[in-house]
């Protein structure tokens, strides 16, 4: 992982360039395998929690519970 650096040339800064872009490389795309990861199960959560909505709405209706809704 770790590069040796020939100690008789001067690091330059295209040498130090180089190394951010592999470094920012690695990490973005890092970051955008979790970003999938957590859309997918934010997405899961959201359409579980609609079933379990959905459910429970009709369990209300048919213990005979209504709201009524009036309009001034």
């Amino acid at each position: 992982m770790t590069d040796h650096h020939d100690s008789s040339k001067p690091i330059r800064r295209d040498d130090i360039e180089a190394k951010l872009r592999a470094l920012q490389g690695d990490i973005n795309q890092k970051v955008s395998n979790k970003k999938d990861a957590a859309v997918s199960a934010g997405v899961g959560a959201g359409v579980i929690a609609l079933i379990i909505a959905f459910l429970l709405g009709r369990r209300g209706r048919r213990r005979g519970r209504r709201v009524e809704v009036r309009g001034f």
